[in-house]
């Protein structure tokens, strides 16, 4: 299948590649945006018009089955989108694949199992989102876990910074760290070296890949059984809320002591004097959750085998409008968003799909754009502008227009 556009989408897509236009199947989001350009998708992303009828099926579901309805939510919807997990982040299968609503609920069971007897020691970047870094500085103002924080800059140096961290500390019992940088952009590229760099009998790995998946091409295969990556839907998986995964490998965190009942789901054949867990990634399970979201995600992975696209394709298409923007305000820079404020220069290539503008007036910046109908995000004295399969070139030309007639 091919769409309007110079190339073909299930064409490889090369870097300096012209972006291609899927804007028509984001309409009913595009419809209630007829004047204002909304350029940050690596923070609320639109969702495809094929969403909307999986929302109206899980509906229907509910009304149809009633009690039976978590037999159709936990077998084929929930493995129809595992499935899909796993051919995107090229795992072995998806044993190792656990839902829930938010990847907190996944932090805090991920966190239950640290050791008790004493004072637990997370090794981390100072650059992780607030899904974690909020809550383990609050265990950590109460001295119930100590923080070990690597700066995140400079970035070309972090990856072997981390591991001298990690391999300096035998008592790290968790390494957390992210795959994209969500206030910078900037990406961990060689996810295997890192791993096996970071790894030590009974440490938690985990890799938060919330920016990166389907935003980047991932392979996981090399590291599927020594580390965890969570990842959900709100942002370049199209999905919405509600759609969170965690693939867990084998043998870490067994027995996580924040557990829900569905845990419990595949060892009820076992021994009975103890609280039971499944043996598979279902072990990190909560319990009665909105199963919409599921609904939407294997959508989304439907609607995305039928224009044969990957986290290539979508990666290759944000570089392209990125690369549009980049040579416009090279042109005619405008205000804080010129190339030279940039946290992650274009040259880099490891970055994630969107750009940040860091500069003292970025909020003064970030109400100007409000005010010319363009939607970024603040994060700081940071200006992020995100790209998405929900936009095309006129879209960032219109963009670069508006920003020519600010002041």
């Amino acid at each position: 299948m091919t769409v309007s556009g110079e190339i073909a989408v299930g064409a490889k897509t090369e870097i300096g590649a012209p972006p291609f236009d899927l804007s028509a199947e984001f309409s009913r989001f595009r419809q209630n945006w007829p004047e204002r350009l909304h350029f940050a998708a690596h923070s609320h992303h639109f969702w495809p018009d094929a969403t909307r009828a999986a929302q109206l099926r899980c509906w229907d579901d509910a009304a149809r089955l009633v009690d039976g309805k978590w037999e159709a939510v936990l077998g084929p919807a929930w493995q129809r989108v595992a499935q899909g997990i796993a051919k995107h982040l090229n795992l072995p299968g998806i044993d190792g694949l656990v839902p829930a609503n938010n990847t907190h609920e996944f932090v805090n069971r991920l966190l239950s199992c640290l050791p008790r007897e004493r004072k637990a020691r997370i090794l981390t970047s100072d650059a992780e989102f607030h899904s974690f870094r909020r809550q383990v500085e609050r265990l950590a103002e109460d001295g119930l876990v100590e923080l070990v924080s690597v700066p995140a800059e400079p970035f070309a140096t972090l990856p072997e910074r981390l591991v001298a961290a990690a391999r300096a500390d035998a008592g790290i019992d968790m390494v957390f760290v992210s795959q994209v940088h969500f206030n910078s952009g900037f990406a961990l590229t060689d996810l295997e070296a890192l791993v096996e760099g970071i790894s030590a009998p009974g440490r938690l790995v985990v890799i938060d890949g919330y920016h990166g998946f389907l935003a980047r091409p991932t392979d996981l295969s090399a590291v599927a059984d020594k580390a965890f990556y969570i990842a959900g839907g709100y942002k370049y998986a199209m999905s919405g809320e509600g759609a969170c995964f965690m693939h867990c490998p084998p043998g870490f965190g067994m027995r996580p002591r924040d557990t829900g009942w569905y845990a419990s789901f595949g060892a009820l054949a076992g021994p009975q004097g103890e609280v039971g867990y499944a043996e598979n990634g279902w072990r990190f399970m909560g319990a009665t959750f909105d199963p919409s979201g599921l609904y939407r995600m294997g959508a989304v992975l439907d609607w995305l085998d039928g224009h044969e696209l990957d986290a290539g394709r979508i990666h290759g298409h944000a570089l392209a409008l990125q690369a549009i923007v980049a040579d416009g305000l090279a042109r005619r820079p405008c205000g804080v968003l010129t190339p030279e404020n940039l946290v992650v220069p274009l040259s880099e290539p490891a970055r994630g799909n969107f750009l940040t503008f860091r500069h003292a007036d970025a909020a003064l910046w970030h109400e100007k754009l409000r005010q010319a109908g363009v939607t970024v995000d603040l994060r700081g004295d940071r200006l992020r502008l995100g790209f998405g399969l929900y936009q095309n070139a006129a879209d960032v030309e219109m963009l670069l227009g508006r920003l020519a007639r600010l002041p």
